[in-house]
């Protein structure tokens, strides 16, 4: 009797509502076996830019969506123009009687001096250098946060930010985040090689570990996969990537080796060396004094 009890007490929890979140069936998000394996060959330490290693991103160069401001350079100028110029899905932007020119896929050195030619050549009281145009709303390199987080979505890439960034903007992982599975995901060619980083976020957040805080890249992925609370209880056990069971050392540790540095990068701010305490063999002798 007691077993026929508790073979319908298993079942009854197996097709409750609350079985997923037991964990006993798989989480919602779930990994690609193929992001895994990309994701468990990725060198230890890719040679990409991170949070304390970033890069400066070249010229930037407009696409459909982004605005311009194309503006007289000088206040009295008798040149009227729209000022705020989205560009079009054709790449072109409305320069009323100037005409239409094709600025999509250029920067904005080479947008200049093309507009400043094309008023000049329709009006030849204008000078060579009538306008300035300056990008006021960049709207067409953006990266994407999905999956286990509150506000998944499409943000634009200003240009500095990292994943931890980019996961904080999502509105932050849910409750059911597999954190130690998230994967950073470059666009790639159809045929071509997939890139898949993965982020230790536990290490991000908990141990300032920057191994894994990567630069943000136009069209990047990041997805944070779930996890069941059987997964949760026995997380010690799994196994994870080889940048994720990198050993943390505290540079505040008893000495070098494996209890800590033996120096801290640029030193420990506020802190002073503690005193030395003298050893037993260091304290003077007591004189006896005789006949006692």
């Amino acid at each position: 009797m007691r077993t026929v009890a508790l073979t319908f007490a298993v079942s009854m929890i197996l097709a409750g509502p609350g079985c997923q979140s037991l964990g006993i069936t798989p989480p919602s998000n779930q990994l690609l076996p193929e992001t895994k394996a990309i994701r468990e060959s990725a060198p230890p330490t890719p040679a990409i830019p991170r949070e304390l290693a970033k890069s400066l991103q070249g010229p930037y160069v407009v696409e459909p969506g982004d605005t311009l401001s194309v503006q007289p350079v000088a206040i009295d100028s008798p040149l009227r123009l729209p000022s705020d110029q989205t560009i079009f899905a054709d790449g072109t932007i409305d320069l009323g009687t100037y005409g239409r020119p094709v600025v999509a896929g250029k920067t904005l050195a080479e947008i200049e001096p093309e507009i400043n030619k094309l008023i000049s050549t329709r009006d030849k009281s204008k000078g060579p250098n009538a306008v300035t145009v300056r990008l006021v709303a960049r709207n067409s390199k953006v990266y994407y946060v999905l999956g286990e987080v509150n506000a998944p979505g499409m943000f634009p890439v200003v240009g500095s930010e990292t994943v931890l960034d980019a996961i904080v903007k999502a509105g932050g992982v849910t409750k059911r985040a597999g954190e130690q599975d998230i994967v950073l995901s470059r666009p790639t060619e159809p045929d071509g090689c997939r890139v898949v980083y993965p982020v230790c976020y536990t290490n991000i957040v908990q141990l300032g570990d920057t191994t894994t805080n990567y630069q943000i890249q136009p069209g990047d992925r990041i997805y944070v996969p779930g996890r069941g609370l059987l997964e949760g209880i026995f997380q010690g056990r799994r196994c994870k990537s080889g940048v994720c069971k990198k050993p943390q050392v505290g540079c505040w540790g008893m000495g070098g080796g494996a209890g800590g540095c033996s120096t801290c990068p640029g030193g420990m701010p506020g802190m002073t060396p503690l005193p030395t305490i003298p050893t037993v063999s260091s304290l003077p002798t007591i004189p006896t004094i005789p006949g006692l």
